[in-house]
């Protein structure tokens, strides 16, 4: 599978070239958000977490997809506020809804936060912690960089049934899902881009067996996925699988780049989500580009859809708090 190679001053120039397109975002929705929010009050806080998400791969190569993953479960619930980290006592908490309950990588996120606060106590919030992690887990992946805006600030709330109704699902169909975007003001280029984060990471057998073995209870499969991909799917997930785990980018699950577009062309897009994709022209049109230009913009598009996201329902000024530690409030 191809990975993004470029030399230093191709590099270069595209990131330059990327951080003016990102640069010229209004942020209509998030005002008070800006690339470098930290430069002047905590201005080693982006060298700490990248080198901490360093220091966390190393020890788990497989650690940053959940970490990805994380910072679009809080965005999607409440907006991008840190309260996908809370925890409750009585545990009716976000962490505790049934779509989060496979995260994990929270121990990372209190390392982060707990250099940054070493190095500049009460600055920098948990929201930006998971902000600046995604990217960083992502260019450890071998992606693209993009300009993080910061400036968030952290909620004080927490519910476990606003995930369950905020949090699209792999069971989601085209309808659902752009429904789901839209009212968080994601189009479906963002959809697109977005579910390409899924060439890094891994699925769980019980998400797929209803494809794999009672699509519409007869005992049937998802029509929309390759038989041949199916039958080695069951080898591996058998009916009353609940534990198991594969790469939903065979080969390349390790490597941020554009090899999800080549599955999903080919129906063997691991989640109904990802097969979803091919029943609307525009998202069906922007994963057949990526998969016959080997991503020619998919790395660009993918920091501009992160930038979009990071602005959902943010805090700033003098609403929410900085927390001290991210798993309860101030």
């Amino acid at each position: 599978m191809a990975t993004f190679k470029m030399n230093i001053s191709c590099f270069f120039f595209v990131q330059v070239s990327l951080l003016l397109l990102l640069s010229s975002f209004a942020p209509t929705s998030a005002q008070g958000l800006k690339v470098g929010f930290y430069d002047k009050t905590c201005p080693k806080a982006e060298a700490i977490v990248k080198k901490s998400v360093s220091d966390a791969m190393k020890n788990d190569p497989t650690i940053g997809a959940p970490l990805l993953r994380m910072f679009f479960h809080d965005c999607f619930v409440r907006g991008c506020e840190g309260s996908v980290l809370l925890e409750l006592k009585n545990k009716k908490d976000e962490k505790n809804a049934p779509p989060n309950l496979s995260l994990r990588g929270f121990e990372v996120i209190d390392n982060v936060k707990a250099a940054v606060e070493k190095e500049c106590p009460g600055v920098v919030s948990c929201s930006d912690v998971l902000a600046l992690v995604a990217r960083d887990a992502v260019v450890a992946l071998d992606g693209l960089s993009w300009g993080v805006e910061t400036g968030r600030r952290d909620g004080r709330a927490t519910n476990i049934n606003e995930a369950r109704s905020n949090l699209p699902s792999p069971l989601d169909n085209i309808t659902r899902l752009i429904s789901q975007f839209d009212s968080k003001g994601l189009d479906k280029k963002d959809l697109a881009v977005l579910s390409g984060g899924h060439t890094v990471g891994q699925g769980h057998c019980p998400l797929i067996a209803n494809r794999l073995y009672n699509f519409t209870g007869k005992g049937d499969s998802d029509p929309d996925l390759d038989t041949e991909y199916a039958a080695t799917l069951r080898k591996r997930c058998k009916p009353t699988d609940t534990t198991t785990a594969l790469e939903m980018d065979p080969g390349s699950f390790k490597t941020f780049d554009e090899s999800y577009f080549k599955l999903v062309s080919q129906r063997r897009g691991f989640f109904q989500s990802d097969a979803a994709l091919l029943n609307n022209q525009e998202t069906k049109s922007y994963v057949l580009k990526q998969m016959n230009s080997r991503g020619s913009t998919f790395s660009k598009d993918f920091g501009v859809s992160m930038v979009k996201m990071g602005r959902i329902g943010v805090l700033t000024g003098k609403a929410g708090e900085v927390r001290k530690k991210c798993r309860m409030v101030n």
